[in-house]
């Protein structure tokens, strides 16, 4: 099965979140960008307020499509050993490429949100959406991150994602919710017909409309 965009992906996976419909404690957080199509779709499905929850992958130097990590803007920064310990990546490499994505953080904090704070996520059920899951190292900074504010419940979920990745995040999660998690997977945009990179302005849009729900 192949999706054809990040909309009709995202309404497929709603149908198996579909026991969080209608409950006032559920809030749906896109993570941006290309997971914010997919959440709106979740939102909408579900009746529930949606949101974005702002985290950036820290991309090997030379090969930034590669996460050797990822940050939240909590302060959260999760690593990946294995991939630092390969490529024989330094401390100071790494500190250069979250200093850059920290001030990529902060642009997107304040083009999405405004003076506007993330509502409190404190004895909810937060829905942490992306269009999908490969090394997963952004998720799970934003799972870190959203632990800290106390949430009843994290549940994880994207239309597709790497089996052993969402087998990880099972253990930091409350549940992980993937609709396909094919063998072998190699990339997530080999999933879908179309996957364009969503733009700032999209984001923004959704946002918008999502306060009408």
């Amino acid at each position: 099965m192949r999706f054809h965009d990040r909309p009709e992906a995202g309404r497929i996976l709603a149908t198996l979140l579909a026991a969080s419909a209608d409950r006032r404690d559920v809030i749906v957080l896109g993570l941006p960008r290309g997971g914010v199509p997919v959440a709106y779709e979740i939102a909408r499905a579900l009746h529930a307020p949606l949101d974005v929850f702002l985290v950036r992958k820290l991309g090997v130097p030379g090969h930034p499509e590669l996460a050797m990590g990822a940050i939240a803007s909590s302060g959260v920064r999760v690593l990946s050993d294995d991939i630092l310990r390969q490529l024989a990546i330094s401390a100071a490499e790494i500190d250069e490429v979250t200093r850059r994505e920290r001030v990529e953080l902060e642009r997107r904090d304040l083009a999405y949100r405004g003076d506007r704070a993330l509502p409190s996520l404190a004895g909810r059920t937060v829905i942490l959406v992306d269009d999908g899951l490969a090394t997963g190292a952004t998720m799970e900074a934003a799972v870190r991150a959203a632990r800290q504010s106390n949430p009843a419940r994290i549940v994880v979920a994207a239309p597709v994602g790497a089996a052993e990745t969402c087998a990880r995040l099972s253990a930091i999660a409350d549940d992980v919710v993937c609709a396909m998690t094919p063998e072998p997977f190699q990339a997530v945009g080999l999933w879908y017909d179309v996957f364009d990179q969503t733009s700032d302005q999209e984001v923004i849009d959704l946002l918008n409309r999502a306060r009408e729900f």
